[in-house]
């Protein structure tokens, strides 16, 4: 059920209520449903939540959070660019946030860096088709400055639920302030291609932004670096799961 369905029962109910009192023919747990829908929450065992975190799929997901207005970024976006990719996928790329292009086409990694990403994932024998791709932030920070302590803290409770719904075996952090923000760290970008990490208690590789090798193309060789390490970590986790 969507948004406007949800509020125009709210609404007919609440006339309802108001004409009649609280002897409805409708019973009052359907009432106090709808009165929660409206404001985007959930009950269950008792216990009031927002009703995105009930979610149990990507789809159902996007329906619940895609109007967000939770931080000013709403009022600036063209669009909630909230991921593509295999709704069953082992494989998640996080970036930090939808730039320009991904903005206008609510779709992240797009444009020449899109391109270049695409590339890269061919070089280990993936596509998008076999990944995740999503950001931390689904809106597009004015002129693509980072993310705000403040913004991450309202946004990635999404990405913890993406990742609850994928169940991923491992991720990969493009650039360092996707890196940096996820990690809870300001270690170099070089320090944190280093190891393996961990995120929500899944394996995470860092790399370089695909953004970044257009500007400088002599990182292109230690990208490919990091994506071998990244697929032979990804085979052998997959090799044990099985």
């Amino acid at each position: 059920m969507n948004h406007e369905t949800v509020s125009d029962l709210h609404r007919y109910l609440r006339q309802q209520r108001e004409r009649y009192g609280d002897e409805l023919y409708v019973e009052q747990d359907v009432l106090r449903a709808a009165e929660l829908a409206a404001q985007g929450l959930t009950e269950e065992n008792g216990e009031v939540t927002e009703a995105w975190k009930s979610a149990r799929t990507l789809e159902h997901l996007y329906d619940l959070i895609h109007d967000c207005r939770k931080c000013p970024l709403a009022e600036s976006r063209n669009k909630f660019v909230f991921g593509v990719g295999d709704p069953e996928a082992d494989i998640v790329l996080v970036g930090e946030a939808p730039g320009a292009e991904e903005d206008r086409r609510g779709e992240p990694f797009v444009g020449r860096a899109g391109q270049l990403l695409d590339k890269i994932l061919a070089a280990v024998e993936l596509s998008r088709e076999d990944v995740f791709i999503c950001n931390i932030l689904k809106c597009r920070p004015p002129k693509n400055r980072d993310p705000l302590p403040a913004e991450v803290e309202q946004c990635e409770p999404y990405l913890h639920k993406q990742l609850e719904v994928l169940k991923p075996k491992i991720m990969l952090a493009l650039g360092r302030i996707a890196a940096q923000t996820l990690l809870r760290t300001k270690d170099s970008l070089t320090k944190l291609r280093a190891g393996v990490h961990e995120y929500q208690g899944i394996p995470l590789v860092v790399t370089y932004h695909p953004a970044a090798l257009l500007r400088n193309p002599n990182w292109k060789r230690p990208t490919w670096e990091d994506v071998q390490k990244f697929r032979q970590l990804y085979d052998e986790l997959k090799s044990t799961a099985e």
